[in-house]
């Protein structure tokens, strides 16, 4: 098969990239010719890189974006699908792990743990000191923006701390008995934790802004789990210094992997590298799946997990 009938685009996992070299003897984009890159027919990229118009621009050929990762909004799927291009992603397969990460990290952020474990490396609990109270996780209101499949998975879990869920879609779900609210500040004002589990691009971009914040209220807490684009960070910054919220969790951020200084001295803001999805059960069936959908496209014409 042509070197160029698979291309690279961005930074891949090395358990990718060796079987799509192997397989498909594919390289990175900036490697290949005009010539080369005008045979292209797939393109594996993932939810960190994406593949924008100027990589369309350069791959006249494309035909299929295969895409590592269930978040899409790095690519330009509207320019793709004019183009008539086809996209897939990874769903199902880091539903799970994404939703326990979510879990974890909104019990670490209520309860301080985090903030805790240094307290006790630093010293301060053999010097006689006393961490403050941290905040009850069960029977709090948890309001989920975005009740998508990891929305859901992580409405299921905090079912079992006794929780009240109620949550923000376009459109509600009739399959579920949780309350709907019609905005995001609805959903705000009534819940104790405020949850982003919504996908990322322009219709959601600081869709977290100053309302929003003010609404949580100086007892409530964000956790963030969906795209740093959601949240408006120097909103967040100053709700914080503030007091207007109680404190955050945050597995993603605006220009990753840049934090904003101003969070990383907070013991009221748990900090996570995206790593959501990082388990090793959880990456390998990523992996799969990614070349699942190269295989089968080559083979067939068809993607197996399509987006939209």
């Amino acid at each position: 098969m042509s070197g160029s009938t698979v291309v690279m685009v961005g930074t891949l996992r090395a358990e990718l990239v060796g079987p799509l070299q192997e397989e498909y003897d594919a390289r990175e984009l900036s490697q290949l010719t005009p010539e080369e890159a005008a045979t292209v027919r797939v393109a594996v990229t993932s939810g960190v890189w994406g593949v924008r118009a100027e990589h369309l621009d350069r791959l006249p050929a494309l035909e299929a974006i295969v895409n590592f990762g269930v978040g899409h909004d790095a690519t330009d799927v509207a320019e793709a699908g004019r183009r008539g291009i086809v996209v897939s992603n990874t769903p199902d397969v880091l539903t799970d792990c994404v939703a326990d990460a979510a879990v974890g990290l909104l019990i670490d952020t209520l309860r301080g743990l985090s903030a805790a474990d240094r307290f006790v490396r630093r010293g301060d609990w053999a010097a006689g000191g006393t961490p403050p109270l941290a905040r009850r996780v069960s029977g709090t209101r948890v309001g989920i923006v975005g009740l998508g499949r990891i929305g859901l998975a992580i409405a299921t879990r905090l079912e079992g701390f006794g929780t009240t869920i109620s949550y923000h879609n376009r459109s509600p779900r009739a399959d579920v008995s949780y309350s709907y609210a019609p905005d995001v500040v609805t959903l705000a004002e009534g819940c104790d934790v405020l949850v982003l589990a919504a996908a990322g691009g322009d219709g959601s971009r600081h869709l977290v802004d100053a309302k929003v914040l003010d609404a949580i209220g100086p007892d409530g807490f964000l956790v963030n789990i969906a795209r740093g684009s959601v949240v408006d960070e120097d909103a967040l910054v100053a709700a914080l210094d503030s007091g207007a919220i109680a404190g955050a969790g945050l597995d993603v951020f605006a220009s990753e992997p840049t934090v904003p200084a101003a969070l990383l001295e907070r013991d009221d803001v748990v900090l996570t590298p995206h790593i959501g999805s990082a388990t090793v059960e959880t990456r390998q069936a990523m992996t799969e799946l990614t070349l699942a959908n190269v295989a089968a496209y080559l083979d067939s014409g068809k993607l197996l997990t399509p987006v939209g």
